[in-house]
């Protein structure tokens, strides 16, 4: 009998993420459990496996299906309950132990899915072990009723005794364990407005920046917005990358004379920054503000600057590497993606990764992305000084961007290579093609410095290009220059 799920439309490159219950339920659920028991965790003899999920509605149902899954194998589950997607890393790393996070992100509300990890929060992609997860649960769902039939690990192996399935709350101890890498406790006193969009952000940010967890008070008056746990995104849609989802938070702060504005998205892993004029701070200078926080710690923990590696992706500013090599640390560029970040991070052994997208990685965290811990990062060096956070960021901001301008194209390929002509037009361009085509030109006593990158999207026809200029003029030349290649065959 054939399943009428085919896991192969909804599970990706990096997780699992598809349509309730069309796609993802109960039963698929369950078999990606057992799966995710015999290809990950049996084979890495993982003591058990540890579980959490975001505030959808599914998402307790689908967790202890998947539960069941991995205890049908034998293994113990240890279920978490509510937790940001960071709150599911910490757990993995503390008790190290393979995880799996119920979460759509910032996906609208008739979606749900799944971050895999293995123990310590390492990940589990299509090249890492998603493609033979999604291939076994598939012949599970399939009604292979003898494991011999199923591919997999244990193939021809008896059917082993069930694990046990217990709960256990975390919340205090992943804020306990932030709060000790970042200590707020000595800063002047600071008004924080925080839009969780009825994200997990609700859940996270009372527990660490406030007193919810029974934690003890620190300097900060917490303005919430949209705290309350809504999987149907009521107030708008809690992925921050978007400007019109930013709209609420820039006039809270603004309105409440507030000293930074923090936005998390759906499963609150990523957060972006919005200064006391109500203007979005971009990513790139938060990378280079928390490299220097992380790069002086380790010197004063005593590495030598030179044995200190920070990561970032193609698309950060040019001011991130800059900014890493004039404190004596050496910059890491790297593709987009968290399992790039990742997977240099832990090559290097870089103490700290950040990515255009406002995912920040830290060595002090397996490795693995946080946007609480940033935004403790950014709070600690506001509340060390006196002036704005618009002061403080100015000197990571140094050169204006064009943001990710995306568009429809036909024939990639061909508008790429148009592009390529375009720039090698120009004396003194260098290109690259580490991760799509970066074009840089370092600039002339004619000409001022500019780059951009040109990436293909890996799931729609779609050109993303960012455009980077040593002055704002130049910028929207070149950004004018090259969308008009791009857009003029189709």
């Amino acid at each position: 009998m054939t399943s009428p799920h085919r896991l192969q439309d909804f599970i990706k490159a990096y997780d699992v993420r598809g349509v309730v219950p069309d796609q993802l339920d109960d039963d698929v659920a369950r078999a990606i459990g057992s799966a995710f028991a015999q290809v990950i965790a049996l084979p890495e003899s993982a003591a058990g496996v540890v579980i959490g999920y975001d505030m959808r509605p599914s998402s307790p149902s689908l967790s202890r299906a998947f539960a069941e899954g991995v205890a049908s194998n034998g293994l113990d589950v240890t279920l978490i309950g509510l937790c940001s997607t960071d709150g599911l890393y910490y757990a993995s790393g503390a008790l190290d132990l393979p995880g799996a996070m119920f979460t759509a992100s910032h996906n609208p509300a008739q979606y749900n899915g799944i971050k895999l990890c293995r123990a310590g929060a390492r990940p589990v992609g299509q090249d890492s072990g998603l493609s033979e997860v999604r291939d076994l649960a598939q012949g599970i769902l399939d009604g292979a009723d003898r494991l011999d039939e199923v591919p997999g690990p244990t193939s021809g192996t008896a059917q082993p005794a069930v694990g046990t399935i217990v709960e256990r709350d975390l919340l205090a101890d992943y804020s306990t364990f932030l709060r000790s890498l970042v200590d707020l406790r000595g800063i002047r006193p600071l008004k924080v407005v925080v839009d969780a969009g009825n994200g997990m952000g609700g859940h996270t940010a009372p527990a660490v920046l406030g007193t919810a967890a029974g934690l003890g008070a620190l300097p900060l008056e917490v303005v919430p917005l949209y705290f309350e746990l809504d999987g149907t995104f009521p107030n708008h849609e809690a992925n921050p990358l978007e400007p019109k989802n930013l709209v609420d938070l820039q006039a809270a702060v603004v309105e409440h004379g507030a000293d930074i504005g923090l936005a998390f998205d759906g499963d609150a892993d990523r957060c972006f920054v919005v200064d006391e004029r109500g203007e979005p701070v971009s990513p790139s200078a938060i990378t280079a503000l928390v490299a220097v926080r992380e790069i002086a710690r380790a010197v004063a923990q005593g590495t030598s600057p030179e044995d200190i590696a920070v990561v970032h992706n193609v698309i950060s500013s040019m001011a991130v590497p800059e900014i890493i090599r004039e404190h004596g640390a050496r910059p890491v560029r790297t593709r987009v993606g968290h399992s790039f970040i990742k997977g240099e991070m832990a090559r290097e052994q870089a103490i700290f990764g950040g990515e255009h997208s406002a995912h920040y990685y830290f060595r002090d965290f397996w490795y693995a992305d946080t946007g609480m811990l940033a935004a403790l990062h950014v709070l600690a060096a506001l509340g060390e000084q006196d002036g704005t956070l618009s002061a403080l960021t100015a000197a990571y901001a140094r050169y204006p961007a064009s943001g990710e301008i995306n568009s429809t194209v036909s024939d990639g390929v061909a508008s790429t290579a148009s592009v390529r002509a375009w720039a090698a037009s120009h004396d003194g361009v260098t290109f690259d093609e580490l991760d799509g085509l970066t074009a840089t030109h370092l600039g002339t006593d004619s000409e001022p410095m500019w780059w951009f990158n040109v990436r293909a999207s890996n799931t729609e026809p779609l050109l993303r290009l960012n455009v980077e200029a040593a002055d704002r003029d130049t910028m929207g030349r070149v950004r004018d220059d090259v969308l008009a290649i791009i857009r003029s065959g189709d």
